[in-house]
C-alpha cells in the first residue's frame, strides 16, 4: 500500500487525503494538534518549526505533500514555517534513509509582482516586491534541491467551503471600482486538492512532472466583474463608495501546463464554483 504524508494537514490536505483513501492510499495528516482530522487518517503530532522528529514519523514514506498554512503574512513566521520547517521534515525523511518517490511543496501565485494584466506562466519572472514572495521562491528552492524528485504547485486564491470571505465582503456593502482593471487569479478548494490528487497519480504512474505547476482556475476576471456576479446572486448592490476589497496586483495566471497534463477544473470559472457555495 502507498504511503503519503500530508504535512501541514489543513483543510485543503484533509480534502486530499479523503481523496487519495479512496485510491486506496494509506494517509497520515500532520499538524501541530491533529485531533480534527478525520476518522481513518493516521494522525501525527508535530511542530516543523521545531529540529526534532516526531515519535510517531513513518519509517517508510512513498510520497510527501508539505502544505502548511501560515495564516498571516509575516516574514519571520514565513521563514519558520515554509523554509526551516521543510529542512526539518527533510531531516526527518533523511534519518530514515528512504527517500520518497515525490514531493509536492505547495506555494503561492503571490510570487508574481506583474501588474499590468499580464498573463503570466511557469516561466514567468517571480519578483513580487513583497517581504514574503523572496521566502516563497527561497522555500521552492529547497524543496526543489532536496535531491528527491520534487514539484512545486503555485495556488491562486483558495475558496469554497468555509472560505466566504468575498461572498460576505460583498453581502455586507463594498465598493469595487472598475478602473483600473484588477484581474484577481482564484481556486476552488475541491480544485486545488483535485490537481494535487492528479499530480500524485500522475507520479505514481511513471509520468515525469515538470518542477511547476500553477493551480488556477480557466478565467482570471476583474475582481469588479467577480463582485458585481456575486451581489446580483445575492440581491444586493456593490457600493457607489466607501470600503473596498484589500487587493493588490493585476495578472492573469495561465493553467495550461496543468490542463496539459490531464487535469480540468471541476469549477472551471468563478461562477460555478460560487454558484455551488451559495446553493
Amino acid at each position: 500500500m502507498k504511503h503519503l504524508v500530508i504535512v501541514g494537514c489543513g483543510d485543503l490536505g484533509t480534502a486530499l487525503a479523503l481523496r487519495m483513501q479512496q485510491h486506496g492510499w494509506q494517509v497520515s495528516g500532520v499538524r501541530r494538534d491533529p485531533s480534527g482530522l478525520p476518522e481513518g487518517l493516521n494522525r501525527i503530532a508535530a511542530d516543523v518549526t521545531v529540529a526534532d522528529r516526531p515519535a510517531e514519523w513513518p519509517a517508510k514514506v512513498d510520497y510527501l505533500v508539505y502544505c502548511p498554512a501560515a495564516g498571516r503574512r509575516d516574514a519571520e513566521l514565513y521563514r519558520r514555517l515554509y523554509i526551516e520547517g521543510l529542512q526539518h521534515v527533510l531531516g526527518w525523511l533523511g534519518s530514515r534513509r528512504q527517500p520518497p518517490r515525490h514531493l509536492l511543496q505547495v506555494s503561492s501565485t503571490a510570487v508574481y509582482g506583474q501588474s499590468d494584466g499580464e498573463w503570466v506562466t511557469e516561466n514567468s519572472a517571480a519578483l513580487a516586491a513583497t517581504p514574503t514572495a523572496p521566502l516563497l521562491i527561497e522555500a521552492e528552492d529547497v524543496a526543489l534541491r532536496s535531491g528527491i524528485a520534487a514539484s512545486v504547485v503555485r495556488l491562486a486564491g483558495i475558496y469554497g467551503p468555509g472560505r466566504t470571505r468575498l461572498i460576505e465582503q460583498v453581502r455586507n456593502g463594498l465598493h469595487v471600482p472598475q478602473v483600473p482593471e484588477q484581474y484577481t487569479n482564484r481556486i476552488h478548494r475541491d480544485d486545488a486538492a483535485g490537481l494535487l490528487e492528479h499530480l500524485l497519480l500522475q507520479a505514481d504512474q511513471g509520468e515525469l512532472l515538470a518542477p511547476c505547476y500553477l493551480g488556477v482556475d480557466d478565467e482570471p476576471a476583474p475582481l469588479h466583474e467577480v463582485a458585481q456576479w456575486l451581489a446580483e446572486q445575492l440581491g444586493v448592490e456593490l457600493l457607489a463608495e466607501g470600503a473596498t476589497a484589500n487587493r493588490v496586483g493585476s495578472k492573469r495566471c495561465s493553467n495550461e501546463l496543468a490542463r496539459e497534463s490531464g487535469w480540468a477544473p471541476q469549477y472551471p470559472s468563478y461562477r460555478e464554483g460560487y454558484a455551488s457555495m451559495l446553493a
